[in-house]
């Protein structure tokens, strides 16, 4: 599909919205799925040794981006404890150079945007892939907009999964929001069964496409790739920093190949998967991860504030 062609059909009229993207699927059963797969396509990553690490895999070409933390608060809170955590979020100190970016629920967006201390961006969880009209239950890009709202995600697998949203779907929304003046963290992440199979950058390489498919070069500014393996999110399982450093390599060797090098050296690739505390700094010391997408940490204040602050081990 060409960029004018995925471009065109994001921008479908409310009045003639495509759903094509959209799958049945059978419920939380579905975020252990099995996904169809593509024709296989082998990424090869290189492992050397050098100065930094001598245990940890070294992409050809390692990223120049700004460290950048997301918190995904997902379907959480209450009034409360809401204002609980934006307390203790104001009451943290971020001494490190890192971009930070709270996502939480739709509901609190307002009290926490005139609560949260301006260390912190405000992310939206999704919005539409259109504009807005006849969609209950969604959120147009020009309703965040119109808030001040700079950032959305996309792509989460709990959407993949839950609501059945296609790769190709995603790649119009994306398309979409970015069209609109969103930046956008971008999720992708293999299944466990996938991993196991040894297709893991097979599944990051064809979601991955569907967005190449629909933005441009340029586009790739307003990105933030987040590498979130969905067998480590909420499980407690995390992928060892060899196992991550491995596939944010090969995930920016795709975008070298897809789009071009410069845009896999300025493009920031979260890892994401129970990332908290006492992992993060040895996480931070990859090459390739240029931060980090937090899930259930994200609701301990303090707890997030060390993970932000991990970005110093980051050189």
């Amino acid at each position: 599909m060409s960029i004018v062609s995925c471009a065109a059909t994001a921008a479908v009229p409310a009045a003639a919205p495509r759903f094509a993207g959209l799958r049945r699927v059978a419920g939380p059963a579905a975020l252990n799925r099995d996904v169809e797969q593509p024709s296989a396509v082998s990424l090869q990553v290189s492992g050397r040794s050098n100065s930094r690490a001598s245990r940890r895999c070294v992409a050809t070409m390692a990223g120049t981006g700004r460290f950048v933390v997301g918190g995904n608060w997902k379907c959480n809170g209450n009034t409360a404890s809401i204002q609980k955590l934006v307390q203790d979020l104001n009451a943290g100190e971020i001494t490190a150079d890192v971009e930070v970016i709270c996502a939480p629920p739709m509901i609190y967006l307002p009290r926490v945007q005139s609560t949260l201390d301006r260390k912190y961006a405000l992310s939206a969880q999704n919005c539409w892939v259109g504009a807005g009209g006849a969609f209950t239950g969604e959120v147009a890009a020009e309703m965040l907009v119109d808030n001040n709202i700079p950032w959305v995600i996309l792509g989460h697998s709990e959407r993949r999964a839950l609501i059945g949203e296609s790769d190709e779907f995603i790649g119009q929304k994306v398309a979409y929001a970015i069209s609109k003046g969103l930046s956008v963290m971008a999720c992708i992440g293999e299944t466990l069964e996938e991993r196991e199979r040894g297709d893991t950058l097979n599944v990051c390489r064809r979601q991955l496409q569907a967005i190449v498919n629909c933005i441009s070069p340029a586009d790739w500014a307003k990105v933030v790739i987040a590498y979130e393996p969905v067998w480590a999110i909420g499980t407690g399982k995390v992928a060892t920093p060899v196992e991550a450093q491995e596939t944010h390599a090969g995930i920016r060797k795709y975008m070298a190949e897809a789009v071009s090098p410069a845009v896999a050296s300025a493009v920031r690739i979260q890892y994401g998967g129970s990332v908290n505390a006492g992992n993060c700094e040895e996480l931070a010391r990859c090459e390739d991860i240029d931060g980090f997408l937090v899930g259930g940490a994200s609701l301990d204040g303090a707890a997030f504030v060390t993970i932000c602050n991990s970005a110093r081990f980051n050189n």
